[in-house]
């Protein structure tokens, strides 16, 4: 997609190229970008702007490339853990439509929270429990992918 910030990296843009794989790839983001030394952004080299238009593949790809990302900043950089960072559609903050995760490496001594400190105001009128709605909704033939998992993850 000829708008996109990151397909236009993916044509030959210039980046900081951590990992360049079939389906997915691994950049540093933008100098003075960074949450932390090593933050890398994983994206998939298909164009879809979040994770509920990923086709699986693609998917699984790029968060095989997050795990991998974030075992490398394990290895090399000495992080003691990773945050995985994603917003994914219209209301979600999303600041570039194409499928990006922020793996962001973490320290002892970093004095950086990378948890949201509000909740959401939204308040939902529905009828019944939500887990049961959303238990009813991946249960339903149309959604379910051959999973043998039952609500309840039973």
């Amino acid at each position: 997609m000829s708008d996109c910030v990151f397909c236009e990296l993916l044509d030959g843009g210039d980046a900081r190229w951590v990992a360049r794989e079939d389906h997915a790839v691994a950049f540093l983001p933008l100098p003075g970008g960074e949450l932390a030394p090593g933050h890398t952004l994983v994206i998939p080299r298909a164009h879809v702007v979040g994770v509920l238009d990923c086709e699986p593949a693609d998917l699984n790809a790029t968060i095989a490339l997050v795990q991998r990302v974030g075992q490398a900043m394990e290895r090399a950089l000495g992080a003691t853990g990773v945050v995985v960072l994603n917003a994914s559609g219209t209301d979600s903050g999303q600041s570039v439509p194409h499928l990006h995760f922020h793996v962001v490496p973490c320290w002892a001594d970093d004095e950086a929270t990378f948890w949201p400190a509000e909740v959401s105001a939204h308040r939902m009128a529905v009828a019944g429990p939500v887990h049961e709605l959303l238990a009813a909704d991946l249960s339903a033939p149309e959604r379910r992918s051959g999973s043998a998992t039952t609500p309840g993850g039973q």
